[in-house]
């Protein structure tokens, strides 16, 4: 090829960029010598037609216009330079890799391919080059034009405070929905269908929280074994909509059928969060294979050892960690996001162990440069942005400890929830605490009740069902000897592990499940359903079920009776929630009154009616508590600056055994109370009304509602 043919293009946009006549491409490797472009035949995969250099470099990007190449061509790369993994580099041009840029991949890895840049299995391991062509086993990125019928589309921008979130996979939620046509289950379009919106609608929930959707890789070790990477934390294209999740193709339809999943969604109201994996990538450490980022410049990309850069250093226990002080790799994460966001219209984000993306190279530190450049960009600091707080490095438990314009999964509410209704010793404080917002932990740094995302089970772990029928993991199907998944879940099987045909254990553990779904949208903070709690669904005590993908892990919508009373349950108590403004404040509380109003904001009751003095909190044995939420005492107006009213709600809770007597507050706190949610009954009506002072039973491990109507002091 003549090198007239190859224009000089620019350095920008990153990545391949189709403009009506031809593409540009742009590619970042500081090390690299020699960088190449490598066509194939969209009809034949494993075809390559054409390969050109890209002859200019500006500022470390390698870059060249390329005339008469179109969208749905199928491109990779092949780096040239210095193969020395003791110094870091570990560029092999014999390895095709990804564009770390790429929109959309077509076709898997597969793992019978020389994918390893080094002679796998040999004697010295990574430190000899391997110089098979692995071309044919590697995905290949699509070269797209723009052009999709938004229709107008806006985002729903459902406030913080009435946000109620909805885990789940896109394949598991709708695989087994015999209302959604069969050709579309388990797929982007299969999310948007009408059922599933129903469904969702019904629920109540605003937001759906999807597991990874980026492209990624199923781990060697587990292709060996005939399973699979189920959850997707494994990415290897930070762009690029997984095309296993697509019923319309892989050749860029993926993305168009994304783009239309999102639109049906925001029509319907619902917001669209990705689960994202930033923090390492499907590469491993030093003996894992080289896809993209490892070939094109290793150091840039991964952090690596000071002492000895031929070994990753890893925060994640995936075997590297995603080097966020590097400005290439911190501007790749910022244009991914920037990306989802005005592209694909997602709504925010949830970061997988988001700790290892504030370490520089001291540590954690919420003024690292991660953290920075999504505060001042003008796209991302408006989105929702949530962090699970921890990784598997030194002091990686950070629970608390993000900046603002963050919320958190917050791992001491669940410890807390759960540790609570099973029985626990020593919880009344850390109960008050995690049913009022965290302020112990999100006020300090003037953070909202907003900043904790309260959940009592998620992806990981074991589902609400199972939470109460089994007291240890049952994760034998995943082929490593039960060792696998966490050991410490604060789990009770209600007296039997496992199922049983028992009525009185079946009672408790269904009362309990109402007892956690009320608990957590009683809570003030922001709720997290996982998809499939309020139906029951089951994975048989498996609480680490990321390589099951099969009916162990989708959701099950043959329901039986209790199932639909638990369906009935879960949309009441979120209906609840939606209609009373005390359950979703804007800021803490006080204990204090507000405004004018005749109650405080927030007061906490012993069992005779008394309020709580400091000593009642510090009681071991205290299992039995109630707390009041006075509706005319919400500090903040509503959006047109009007003070908002509404019901009064008092909360009995009783984690003991036993039946406990709870005296109603007297007479200054109000008249009569209505009952409205007791976790002991299974009727969507209750309608008993009970006098100021006088008496109410809660059962043993047992929740119950109180209403006193706003209208009767307005």
């Amino acid at each position: 090829m003549r090198r007239a043919e190859v224009l000089p293009g620019k350095p920008f946009p990153l990545g391949a960029t189709y403009d009506g006549n031809g593409v540009n491409f742009a590619v970042f490797s500081e090390h690299a010598k020699k960088v190449e472009v490598c066509l194939f035949d969209p009809t034949d995969p494993k075809k390559e037609t054409r390969r050109f250099p890209l002859l200019e470099t500006s500022n470390h990007v390698w870059h060249g216009y390329m005339p008469g190449v179109h969208a749905g061509c199928l491109y990779g790369l092949r780096v040239h330079g210095p193969y020395e993994p003791k110094k870091g580099l570990r560029f092999n041009p014999h390895k095709l890799l990804v564009d770390p840029y790429a929109r959309a991949l077509h076709g898997k890895v597969d793992p019978k391919a020389p994918i390893h840049g080094y002679v796998h299995g040999g004697k010295e391991e990574d430190l000899v080059m391997d110089t098979q062509d692995d071309a044919w086993g590697v995905p290949k990125a699509v070269i797209l034009s723009d052009g999709f019928d938004w229709e107008g589309d806006r985002p729903p921008e459902v406030p913080w405070h009435k946000t109620v979130l909805y885990e789940l996979h896109v394949k598991g939620f709708t695989k087994l929905n015999p209302r959604v046509p069969e050709h579309l289950r388990g797929t982007y379009a299969g999310l948007a269908h009408p059922a599933t919106i129903e469904h969702l609608k019904k629920v109540g929930v605003t937001s759906v929280e999807l597991l990874p959707i980026h492209a990624f890789m199923d781990e060697p070790f587990l292709t060996q074994k005939g399973r699979s990477n189920y959850w997707g934390y494994n990415t290897l294209g930070f762009f690029a909509p997984d095309a296993r999740y697509s019923a319309s193709g892989s050749l860029g339809e993926q993305v168009a059928e994304f783009k239309g999943m999102v639109k049906l969604l925001h029509r319907a109201g619902i917001e669209v969060i990705l689960d994202v994996v930033y923090n390492h990538t499907c590469e491993g450490n030093h003996l894992g294979p080289t896809l993209s980022f490892k070939g094109l410049d290793a150091g840039a990309y991964y952090r690596l050892s000071e002492k000895d850069p031929r070994y990753f250093m890893d925060f994640t226990g995936c075997g590297n960690s995603w080097n966020a002080t590097h400005p290439y790799a911190l501007k790749l994460i910022a244009d991914s996001l920037r990306y989802w966001v005005e592209v694909m219209h997602v709504d925010g984000f949830r970061f997988d162990l988001a700790t290892t993306l504030g370490r520089d190279r001291h540590g954690y530190d919420t003024r690292a440069a991660f953290f920075q450049i999504l505060h001042q960009d003008p796209v991302l600091s408006r989105v929702k942005l949530i962090a699970e707080p921890w990784d598997v490095g030194d002091y990686g438990y950070q629970v608390g400890n993000f900046p603002v314009l963050w919320s958190e999964w917050n791992g001491k509410y669940r410890d807390t929830m759960r540790r609570y209704w099973k029985g626990d010793d020593r919880q009344a404080a850390e109960i008050g605490s995690r049913l009022t917002g965290s302020s112990d932990l999100f006020a300090l740094s003037g953070r909202k009740p907003t900043a904790s995302v309260n959940f009592v089970t998620a992806h990981d772990g074991f589902t609400l069902h199972d939470l109460v029928t089994y007291s240890q993991k049952h994760n034998e199907a995943n082929g490593e000897e039960n060792r696998d998944g966490a050991n410490d879940n604060h789990a009770w099987n209600c007296g039997v592990e496992g199922e049983t045909n028992d009525p009185k254990v079946n009672a408790l553990r269904e009362q309990q499940k109402r007892n956690f779904l009320a608990s957590l949208f009683l809570s003030q903070g922001v709720p997290m359903l996982v998809a499939g709690d309020e139906m029951g669904r089951t994975q048989k005590g498996n609480n680490n079920a990321y390589c099951q993908d099969n009916e162990l892990s989708w959701v099950n919508w043959e329901l039986n009776e209790k199932q639909r009373q638990l369906l009935d349950f879960t949309s009441r108590i979120i209906k609840l929630r939606r209609e009373q403004p005390v359950l979703s404040k804007r800021r803490f509380f006080r204990g204090a009154h507000i405004w004018d109003s005749e109650l405080k904001d927030l007061a906490w009751f012993r069992p005779d009616g008394k309020e709580m003095k400091r000593e009642d909190w510090e009681k071991p044995y205290v299992r039995s508590l109630a707390f009041l939420l006075g509706g005319d005492a919400i500090a903040t107006p509503d959006d047109e600056g009007h003070r908002i009213v509404g019901d009064t709600l008092l909360v009995l809770l009783n984690a003991h055994h036993e039946p406990i007597t709870f005296m109603l507050p007297a007479l200054e706190w109000g008249a009569d109370w209505e009952l409205v949610v007791d976790t002991a009954a299974t009727g969507e009506s209750l309608r008993t009304h009970t006098p100021a002072g006088g008496k109410v039973q809660a059962v043993g491990r047992s929740l119950v509602v109180l209403r006193r109507p706003a209208t009767e002091w307005e």
